[in-house]
Formats: C-alpha cells, structure tokens, sequence
C-alpha cells in the first residue's frame, strides 16, 4: 500500500523544482520539516468505521424516516448542521453510503475518508526551528515598529506599515483561522484572541472545552503562524499582523495525523456563521481527495456537503478566503494529473478536469481564491494559478535564491509566531492566504456595515493591478516554467491584482 500523504499542503519546502502536496515549515539555516496537523481528543469508534456526511433538505431537521434508516443501515449519527442539511453519520457498513443514496429525501451521500476512524496519536517527522537569539537581535527596528518587523518584507509590500498609520483595525471585526489550532497564549496573539468564539471541529462537532483549539507542543505550528499573520499585536512585541487591532478566533480542524476531513470543515464554516465571523482563513485542502469529482457519488458528497457550509457562512456575512495552492498547477488547464489521491488510500494518477473536479474550498462559489507572490512581487515558483480562478495575490514567500528581499530583511520566506512563544519562517500560498484575509479585515473595520458581498468588490477593486510575468522563467534557466492568461488587470497569476492595505484603510 502507498503510504498516505499528509495533505495540509498550503507552507511548502524552498526552493521548489515542483512543489509537494506535502505541508512543510521553513525556517533560517534548517532543512524543511513536515508540519503535523493537530486534534486534543482521541474519536471513539469501531476500528473499522468510516465518517460520513448524508446530505439532505435543509432547513427541516431530520425526518424521522432518514434517522431510522441511517440506523437501520448501520450508521450512528454524530451530528445533524439542519441549517444546512448535512448530517454526520459512522458506520461500519461499506455499504452504507450505497444504501442510504436510495432514501427518498437523501441528495447524496458518501465517506469522507478512506481509512477507518482512527485513534488520535501524533505522527511527528520533524518539528519546526524558532528563530535564535541571535537572529532576534539582529533585527534593528526603528520607532514605531515591533522589534521583528523589519524582517517582514511583507508588509510593505502590500502597504500595510503605511495602513498602520492610519487604523489598526477593528476589534468588533473577528478573522477565524480554520486550520491546525492556535495557540493563544503566544504574546503576539493573546491581545486579540477571542476565546469565546474557538472551538475544536475535528471530529465533526463542536468541542468548546477551554483550550480545545490549540495544538500540543508536538503538533503543527501552521495555524498559529497564519493566526500571528493576520492579527499579531502591535504591542512591542515580536512581529505584526496585517491587522494588528481586529480579532482572531482558532477553528481547530485538522487531525493529528494532518488531514482535514469535509465533516470537519463543514463544522468549522457552521460554527463561524453562527459566531458572526467577519473573515475565515482556509490556508488547506479537504481531505483525502486533492480534487473532487462530482461523477464520483462520494466526492459529489463532499463538495455538495462543504458548499452548503461555505455558503450559509457567506450568508451569514462571512467572507471566506482560501489558498490556490502549491503544486503549480494551472487550474485553468483542460486536464491535470492527480498522483495523490486519495491520500489515505492508494492513490494513483488521474487525469481530472478542474472545471468538474474542485479543489475545495479553494474552488467553490463565493470564496476568495489566493495566489502567492515572493519578494520581488512576481509569482511564487510553487502557487497555483489559471485564469477565472485566482482572485487576487498577496505575499507567501519564496526562495530567496528566486526573490531576494531589500534588506534588512534576510530571508524570502514568511516571518510569524510559533506555538511556544517563539517565532520562525514559513512559505507557500498558506501564507499569501493571511496576507488578504488580513486586508478583507481592514476594509471591514473601514466599511463596517459593508454585507460580505461589498467587502470582496472592495478588495477586488482596490488591489494593485499587476501584470502578467511574461515569460516567467523563475529559476532563470532559459526554461518558461509557466504561462500567464489575460489583461494587467486579471490574469491567471494575480487575479484582479495583489491586495493593498493602504487602500483597504483610505478608500
């Protein structure tokens, strides 16, 4: 059997010859290490049962009919979102979904993952390095900055030292990070971390018990790193955010074993639709197929189950904004090959469509898909990319060999905190990710009753128009190493342009 792939693929190893679907945290002078996703609590459930989500009428409840045949086709209910019409169901039964497609009232039904419910234990390959001592010292802030802030090519690059000047942001608008946990007792995050909105996902149901949504010291750092993107404190205190004064919830859903199953996500948009969140942050892929096929009865499943989700949180006034990626795909193709799904099975290649098979959330209607760039401004050497699918670009990083920053910045990669109390470096469109939800919070905080509609036409709009890079040849090999689509003012490689935060503040 394949070994499964981990498939929190959003911070990814520089420099890339082509970019892994694997997670991986970067940090100065070290080799990469795999970032392990996280879960507190162990799931009980029969070692062979599998997750499913039952996709049914929303708005109704559950009929009493459904309920005894998802019992008499041996499944347990974990869950029912009735606003949304998704169910969570185990079962042993390799049947079930099989079964339960035949049940009038039933849309579609299907596993959410391939191998059985397993016992939450950590698989570790590596673990991130902190930035040392003498790396912290390094760092010569000037009046007004944190004292890591001049390591952070990033915000100028949007403009945001230069919004900063005029808001922080605002507290009465929250960004959700939906991801690994956040580890909210870092001093860059505990300012502006609002407890009472985290929760725990994983197993498909909100677990809100106190400290639920953070990671062990053993698990990934990803979701703090991205929380410390958006909302670090300006407090004189290590980095700062892009929005420094707006609030930052953790959504915990990944599993220890770094996958982020559809019951999961589905509970993380619920619960921040019903917890008014301004922003989510998706810097991942649901598990445990890479792109899902809606001629597949299970995949159509868990696109119809993740879309209903996504879109009661938009209705709600949530924007959701997700990354495009690290693989270099162009999602515009007609056909790309998909060599690891599924990810928890035996994948193999297969030739997909992406405009039937979606990557998802980064695919679905409504949300906000995100390009990376590097220092330079130009398309990081591993984002995804195709025209009509990205929407806009935003700082992730990139090997500083391909994008060196003006100094005093050090490295091309992208500086935030990590659990602990420590911070490091990260790259990949996970990282670009933070950089717009951040911005989305700034023209929030400017435009607060603005529905979720009017806050992306603003960031659309207000994002600097960037050209295609032609030809990119990023490791400047005489090789093109991808083609960009369209106009100066949307193209496959930055959408309608990378976010400006000055903008977001001023406009």
């Amino acid at each position: 059997m394949t070994a499964p792939r981990k498939r929190s693929r959003r911070a990814v190893a520089i420099p890339l010859g082509l970019a892994t679907a694997t997670a991986l945290a970067l940090l100065p002078n070290v080799s990469a290490s795999a970032a392990q996703a996280a879960a507190p609590r162990t799931v009980t459930a029969d070692a062979t049962s599998l997750s499913y989500v039952v996709n049914v009428r929303p708005g109704h409840g559950t009929s009493s009919a459904v309920k005894k045949a998802i019992a008499q086709a041996g499944g347990t209910i974990v869950t029912s979102y009735d606003q949304i019409g998704v169910i969570v169901v185990h079962s042993s039964n390799a049947d079930f979904a099989k079964t339960v497609r035949r049940l009038r009232g039933v849309d579609s039904a299907g596993a959410t993952r391939n191998a059985p419910l397993p016992a939450q234990s950590t698989t570790d390959v590596g673990t991130p390095k902190a930035l040392t001592s003498e790396e912290v010292a390094s760092a010569q802030a000037v009046d007004g900055q944190d004292p890591l802030e001049p390591l952070q090519w990033d915000l100028p690059a949007i403009q945001a030292d230069k919004a900063h000047e005029k808001t922080l942001g605002s507290p009465k608008v929250t960004v959700a990070v939906i991801d690994t946990g956040v580890d909210d007792t870092h001093p860059d995050i505990a300012p502006n971390f609002d407890r009472g909105a985290s929760v725990n996902c994983v197993t498909g149901k909100p677990d809100t018990a106190d400290g639920a949504w953070r990671p062990s010291a053993a698990e990934s750092p990803h979701g703090t790193h991205v929380a410390g993107e958006i909302a670090a404190a300006k407090n004189g205190v290590g980095i700062t955010g892009v929005a420094p004064g707006v609030k930052v919830v953790g959504i915990k859903v990944a599993t220890t074993g770094g996958y982020f199953y559809a019951e999961s996500v589905v509970c993380g948009f619920v619960w921040a639709a019903e917890h008014h969140v301004d922003i989510t942050n998706n810097s991942y892929y649901t598990d445990p197929w890479y792109f899902n096929c809606a001629d597949d009865p299970d995949q159509k499943a868990l696109v119809d189950a993740i879309t209903r989700a996504s879109r009661y949180a938009e209705k709600k006034g949530t924007v959701n904004v997700a990354a495009a990626g690290n693989e270099s795909y162009d999602l515009a193709a007609d056909s790309i090959t998909d060599p690891v799904s599924p990810n928890d099975g035996t994948p193999s290649d297969r030739v997909i469509d992406p405009s039937k098979c979606f990557d998802i959330p980064t695919q679905l209607p409504g949300v906000v898909t995100v390009a990376s760039t590097g220092a330079k401004g130009i398309k990081s050497s591993f984002s995804n990319y195709g025209l009509g699918v990205i929407d806009v670009a935003a700082p992730g990083g990139d090997s500083t060999r391909y994008q060196t920053p003006a100094p005093p910045a050090t490295s091309g990669l992208i500086l935030g905190p990590l659990p602990g109390g420590t911070w490091g470096y990260m790259a990949g469109t996970s990282m670009a990710t933070p950089h717009v939800a951040g911005v989305a919070a700034l023209i929030k905080s400017t435009h607060p009753h603005a529905p979720a509609a009017l806050v992306k036409a603003l960031l659309y709009a207000e994002a600097d128009a960037t050209p295609c890079t032609d030809p990119y040849d990023i490791d400047s090999d005489g090789k093109v190493d991808a083609v960009c689509e369209g106009t100066k003012n949307r193209n496959g490689f930055y959408g309608w342009g990378t976010v400006n935060a000055l903008a977001a503040v001023t406009k």
